[in-house]
């Protein structure tokens, strides 16, 4: 079972934020799934939609999807610029703070 903080080009994550973000993140389901078409242009903007409405999501990798979890993470933490705060298993949890009215404050 993988469990890493991804870096993207944001600021990193520190390890208490991602930690009260995993917390919040275990009871959600997942949002979306990534299936056999991989990442699509529609995938990106069903993913910014919900992204902006929650702030925290999960994402399932599929069996069939032709993308790694890591490769997910990476190519969609870039075209959306959301954080990811887990990957374990098949399944990815990203947080992007809203730009007015952020439900989530992370901690210091």
């Amino acid at each position: 079972m993988e469990n890493e903080t991804v870096k993207t080009g944001l600021k990193s994550l520190t390890g208490k934020q991602s930690s009260f973000l995993r917390s919040r993140g275990h009871s959600l389901k997942p949002v979306l799934q990534i299936g056999k078409a991989g990442i699509t242009e529609s995938f990106i903007k069903q993913l910014k939609s919900a992204l902006a409405t929650h702030e925290l999501i999960k994402i399932k990798l599929l069996k069939s999807s032709p993308v790694d979890i890591n490769q997910a993470a990476e190519e969609i933490s870039h075209k959306t610029a959301c954080q990811v705060a887990q990957k374990i298993g098949k399944t990815l949890l990203l947080f992007k703070k809203a730009a007015k009215d952020s439900k989530i404050e992370l901690p210091k």
